[in-house]
């Protein structure tokens, strides 16, 4: 890093936000294959949590490629400088005081650790999508599967890259068992157990 860069302390800092905003912040972070239903539940999530007036902010993993991540491809590196980018945002977001969603494969281990690894202990709650790879397939909304299966699509996650499952994570949501309601509320049970709402 250069020398001359500084870090500057803010007069207002993350304790206070989320006072002021009455909650704890924390990255809820939906971690599955594609086609599992992060961004399905995600979404129900956040608004669950809009109309309990809590502040958040949902990055989608689509989205975001659009934008801050849209120089990068699906190699292994540019995969891990995803989510490294992902991890500084949301950690910035949680500095902020708001409960920040994550909807993104981030099919390795590692980089899901790193991104833990920027916040302070229980501020990272990692949200396991635990949804069969054949349910997945049958789903397939963007018809992603049948292009990998053909061989359009190279490196993709669960067929010729792997998924690394959570070994311990915070939250199991089986969307092929329980609705989407039933996810979200599941999601929203731990924050309010934990204390993470008031």
């Amino acid at each position: 890093m250069n020398e001359n860069i500084v870090w500057h302390p803010t007069q207002v800092d993350k304790a206070q936000r989320a006072q002021q905003k009455n909650q704890k912040p924390c990255i809820l972070w939906f971690t599955g294959l594609s086609g599992s239903g992060k961004s399905t539940v995600a979404n129900a999530v956040e608004s669950k949590l809009f109309e309990a007036n809590v502040h958040s902010y949902l990055l989608d993993g689509d989205n975001v490629r659009h934008g801050i991540n849209k120089d990068l491809t699906f190699s292994d590196e540019d995969r891990i400088e995803n989510i490294r980018r992902i991890g500084e945002i949301s950690k910035l977001f949680v500095d902020s005081g708001l409960i920040v969603l994550t909807a993104f494969i981030s099919p390795f281990r590692a980089d899901r650790q790193m991104v833990r690894d920027l916040v302070g202990d229980g501020e990272f709650i990692e949200v396991f999508i635990d949804t069969p790879i054949e349910v997945c397939e049958q789903r397939d909304p963007k018809g992603l599967y049948k292009k990998a299966r053909s061989g359009e699509i190279k490196q993709f996650t669960g067929i010729d890259s792997p998924y690394e499952a959570p070994e311990r994570p915070e939250i199991v949501v089986k969307t092929a068992e329980l609705t989407i309601e039933g996810c979200a509320d599941l999601v929203l049970e731990h924050l309010r157990a934990k204390g993470y709402l008031a």
